[in-house]
Order: C-alpha cells, then sequence, then structure tokens
C-alpha cells in the first residue's frame, strides 16, 4: 500500500504584539494600599497620672496619642526622674511627631527641664502635679494660705501605705512622722472624682499623719487644660463620673 503524502499543519497564528502600557496622565492619582497609622504624639509620664490622662483620652478621642508610665516611686527619689525621662526620649525620638512629658520639676530641681529644653520636649507646668491638678491660681491661693499643706490626690489616696507609710519607712520607725510632718499644718486632698470611699480613706490619711483635713474637688479639666493635646477638658464629666 503506498504512503500518503503528510500535509503540513497550517502555521501558528500569530500573537499580537503587546504595546507598552501608556504611562498614566498625571491628573490621576496612583493608589496606596492604606497602611496603619501610629500614634503622632507620646505621652511619657508619671504613673501616678495614668488614670487620670487615660480616662481624658477616652473622654476626647486622643485616638493618636501613645503613652508609656515611670514609676510612680521615682517621687520618693527625684534625682533618677531626668536620666529615666532621657532614655526613653532618647529610645523614641525619631517615633513619633511629637513627645510630651507629664511631669512637673517634682523636686529635680531644675534637672528635668536641663533634659528637655535641648530636645525641644515640653512638659507640663509648673512645681509640681498638685499645680496642674488644682489649676495654677487655685494652688497658688492654697500654698499661700498655709504653707504647711500636704496635698493627696486620688492616686496617692490609693496608695498611701505604699508610697507614703512604706515608702517613707513609717511603717518600721513611726517615731520618724513627727520628724518629717512637723512643719505640716493640713492635708489638703485634692480630688479628681466624687467618691465616698477615697473621701473616708482621705480623712483617715490626715488623721493618721495628725494634721487637720480639708478638701477640694478638681475634676480633670485643669489637668486636661495643662496637656494641650486638642480637645481637652470634659466638662459634661465635671461630676466625677468618668471613673468607676
Amino acid at each position: 500500500m503506498g504512503s500518503c503524502p503528510l500535509t503540513p499543519l497550517p502555521p501558528l497564528p500569530l500573537l499580537p504584539s503587546l504595546s507598552p502600557v501608556p504611562p498614566m496622565p498625571p491628573h490621576m492619582p496612583t493608589h496606596t494600599p492604606p497602611i496603619e497609622a501610629r500614634p503622632r504624639v507620646l505621652l511619657i509620664g508619671c504613673a501616678a497620672l495614668a488614670r487620670e490622662i487615660t480616662a481624658l483620652a477616652k473622654l476626647n478621642g486622643w485616638s493618636h496619642l501613645a503613652t508609656e508610665w515611670l514609676p510612680a516611686t521615682l517621687h520618693n527619689r527625684p534625682e533618677e526622674i531626668p536620666a529615666a525621662v532621657a532614655r526613653r526620649l532618647d529610645e523614641a525620638s525619631d517615633q513619633y511627631d511629637e513627645i510630651l512629658v507629664a511631669y512637673a520639676d517634682c523636686g529635680t530641681g531644675g534637672r528635668l527641664d536641663e533634659v528637655l529644653e535641648p530636645r525641644g520636649v515640653r512638659r507640663l507646668p509648673g512645681a509640681h502635679c498638685y499645680s496642674f491638678f488644682a489649676g495654677s491660681e487655685i494652688f497658688d491661693a492654697l500654698h499661700e494660705e498655709e504653707l504647711g499643706s500636704f496635698y493627696l490626690t486620688d492616686f496617692l489616696v490609693r496608695n498611701f501605705d505604699r508610697l507614703v507609710v512604706r515608702g517613707l519607712g513609717l511603717d518600721r520607725h513611726p517615731e520618724l512622722r513627727s520628724s518629717y510632718f512637723e512643719n505640716y499644718r493640713r492635708v489638703v486632698y485634692l480630688a479628681q472624682t466624687r467618691s465616698e470611699a477615697l473621701m473616708a480613706s482621705a480623712r483617715d490619711c490626715a488623721e493618721r499623719l495628725e494634721l487637720e483635713f480639708e478638701h477640694r474637688f478638681t475634676g480633670l479639666n485643669p489637668l486636661g487644660a495643662a496637656l494641650g493635646i486638642g480637645n481637652s477638658g470634659p466638662s459634661a464629666h465635671e461630676d466625677g463620673s468618668w471613673s468607676d
């Protein structure tokens, strides 16, 4: 049987040449996938202010604020505050648009300002945290009225035994009370909340120190104004209802 001639296969069709994609007109914006926003402001502060500043952040919607807290026990060793703040500032200096330090001078004798000023970082005003809790005018009036005033805040009332009694060694040497507090005449409780339990505890603190007792309600507005972060001053909560 003779062989059949092979019919050649038709050539494969040529693919159309691909033209380069024309550049996007300059007026058409390119789409960039969203990236997770990071807080623009870092607040480095004393843990004694953590409860109140956290409440202010929630009440005022400060979603751009990140917070870090240093131990409140540094107040018993104020000479260590500037170095502790400086270490954290150096670690975070290029991570945020702004850094705020939530300390007053707090017994550092100006050494905290020596750390902050060259870095362009601001702190809370005044010599003590009591000043911005009460507001500078009220605190100055209280101070002028009685120099021998020992101030309590909600935090100090809650932590009186840890920071005052044990912190000053009064649990081991109660006889030191007269030495530490001989120049004091009264306890002034600057209350951020209206709490009967805290009020009773504050009165007990004054009795244990054998000092007269005075109470001033401050709320959160003076602290919020001192922080200067966006909206501040939750006036709707000035009855103290922001807390528990």
